[in-house]
């Protein structure tokens, strides 16, 4: 049976898309890049076929594109993806573990290259995923040697938009002062609220000057 046949809860495509990835199986993943099958059989009975043809599911993942056009209905264009996407993975798994906010001092440490001799107060966003990891660090606003604005509205915009679940807030002074100003506590506890408000977690907001660090105070 061809796969656009299968009733629409039996094709891999809406499967993935209703019940994640994690549900398919490796015929299943593997037909999805193949995207079709070949003469008499389906995507799915060509993807057993080629796992087959190579042994397992690890091998498939070693082999390169030539080995694959040995199996009747992978061309070079089937093959190719297949080999495309393994070598993805293997990139993938080859990166280094991205830098973790686990307390205050990571906050300070991942906005530091970006407040470190600056001769104006700028304000930094961490965005990092449900597990801490660091998603982006960016350059907010950027002001005066004295001041710089605080926009709650734009800082948990950029935080949505860049996909994060958490986020921490920096911003320097450049006089060297780690002492935090009204605006800097009132800011914070303003940040705590958007942030319930859309689901997000508010880490912290520390004050970085060149030398040193210290937590802007807020209610826990």
């Amino acid at each position: 049976m061809r796969v656009k046949d299968m009733p629409p809860t039996d094709q891999p495509r809406e499967r993935l898309l209703a019940s994640g990835a994690a549900a398919l199986a490796d015929r299943e993943l593997l037909a999805l890049l193949l995207g079709s099958g070949g003469r008499g059989v389906s995507a799915v009975e060509l993807a057993s076929q080629l796992i087959a043809h190579c042994g397992d599911l690890g091998e498939l993942a070693r082999s390169e594109a030539h080995r694959l056009l040995a199996v009747p209905g992978v061309g070079p264009a089937k093959a190719a993806r297949v080999a495309a996407a393994f070598q993805l993975v293997r990139r993938a798994q080859a990166e280094p573990e991205r830098s973790r906010i686990t307390c205050s001092a990571d906050i300070a440490s991942a906005a530091a290259p970006l407040l470190h001799g600056q001769p104006r107060e700028r304000l930094v966003v961490v965005v990092c995923d449900g597990r801490g990891a660091v998603l982006r660090r960016t350059v907010v606003t950027e002001g005066g040697s004295d001041h710089t604005p605080a926009p709650v509205r734009d800082i948990v915009t950029t935080v949505l938009l860049s996909g994060g679940a958490a986020f921490g807030l920096a911003h320097n002074h450049p006089s060297g002062s780690l002492d935090p100003s009204p605006a800097d506590v009132e800011v914070t506890a303003r940040l705590h609220e958007a942030a319930d408000t859309v689901g997000l977690r508010f880490l912290d907001h520390v004050i970085v000057t060149d030398t040193a660090w210290r937590r802007v105070p807020h209610d826990e």
